[in-house]
């Protein structure tokens, strides 16, 4: 078996219209030389070009899939919301919700998005590939029922969970999200739930401005069940690596999890243009080695990536690279260009201990 990776050329060609990067264009916005939002298709697609000339691809068993059926869609959002955004889409695009601009044939694009995380996702639990990574675009993390918003039209993660229930692949899932923007949607979609396990780890208060906070625990059964990491700004690769290992991992071991699901994004890193954090490939590839080795001791080793954020378009090709490069075992590297670069402007010591303490006070409070 092996690592398999789903993508599509249609999701790169979704698009947003008349934006610089979050602000819309007129008044005193003047539009950017390449135009459009941050979550555009070149970092996605200089990511596969990467897999591609290293020759990682050719080790991958790379596919497409079929896009996400109403059914599917239905089960996480309502009939109502799914005709207009698919209504809006035949005539020719629009906007619904804050900062999900999409044009002719963006319901079907995003339903394909939802479908590449879905086959992804079955895929793992039927073994027929050992771990999987859905180059999802749209992203979904964000998008709530019936309210889409940071650049999510659908939830494509929470689509694939509700499939895989309904199949009956998976009782218990775990959702890791290291986006580095709050995974509002999905947890306001399994905040009552106690069969899902939704964790976020995040710059606080980066978007949205008003969720993420340390105290929202999940709600009724759902209780303990949500669990917000919000980090302050500068945190670096030493601070990720500590709260996987203080919150994170303890926090999966305790659920036991049927297969783990990671909200990918790569916006934390240190050249991202929404964020300020400090990761670097290397964080990301550790990070997936603790997530790989608790899959190991937990679930067969059944873990399923989504794509998410990351807007650097020189380096999250080279931050992705190194997460296949550990999901897939493979020998390849991709060097990161800048790897002295951002060794040097990594945190200091006492910011480290500052951070340290943090995440201790943290992780009591979560896993009380």
């Amino acid at each position: 078996m092996s690592t398999g990776f789903y993508w599509d050329e249609r999701c790169f060609w979704h698009g947003g219209g008349d934006y610089a990067v979050t602000f819309p264009l007129g008044g005193h916005v003047q539009p950017l030389a390449a135009g459009g939002l941050a979550e555009n298709p070149e970092t996605k697609r200089r990511l596969k070009n990467l897999m591609d000339v290293t020759g990682l691809s050719g080790e991958l068993a790379m596919q497409q899939a079929p896009a996400a059926e109403w059914q599917d869609l239905a089960r996480v959002h309502p009939d109502e919301f799914l005709r207009k955004f698919k209504d809006l889409s035949d005539q020719g695009g629009g906007e619904l919700g804050l900062r999900t601009p999409f044009l002719k044939g963006g319901f079907e694009i995003a339903a394909l998005s939802a479908g590449l995380a879905k086959t992804a996702l079955f895929d793992v639990l039927r073994g027929n590939v050992n771990n999987a990574y859905a180059l999802s675009r749209p992203p979904g993390h964000h998008c709530l029922p019936d309210w889409p918003n940071g650049f999510c039209l659908l939830n494509n993660i929470a689509v694939a969970i509700e499939a895989a229930k309904a199949a009956g692949l998976a009782q218990r899932i775990a959702v890791v999200d290291w986006d580095v923007h709050h995974g509002n949607g999905t947890e306001a979609i399994f905040l009552d739930r106690n069969d899902v396990l939704t964790i976020s780890l995040h710059q606080e208060w980066n978007y949205p401005l008003d969720t993420g906070e340390l105290s929202q625990r999940g709600s009724g059964r759902g209780e303990g069940f949500n669990m917000n990491i919000p980090l302050p700004p500068g945190v670096g690769h030493t601070g990720y690596i500590e709260a996987m290992d203080r919150i994170v991992l303890p926090a999966l071991t305790r659920f036991k999890p049927d297969v783990i699901i990671v909200a990918c994004g790569f916006d934390a890193s240190i050249y991202d243009m929404l964020s300020r954090m400090m990761c670097t490939p290397e964080t990301y590839r550790m990070m997936t080695r603790q997530v790989m080795q608790a899959a190991d001791d937990l679930c067969d080793g059944r873990v399923a990536m989504v794509h998410e954020g990351g807007y650097s378009e020189v380096y999250v090709p080279f931050c992705g690279h190194a997460v296949l490069e550990e999901l897939s075992g493979s020998a390849l590297r991709a060097n990161d260009p800048m790897a002295e670069t951002v060794k040097a402007r990594q945190p200091n010591a006492r910011f480290d201990s500052f951070i340290s303490g943090l995440i201790g006070e943290m992780a009591a409070e979560l896993l009380q």
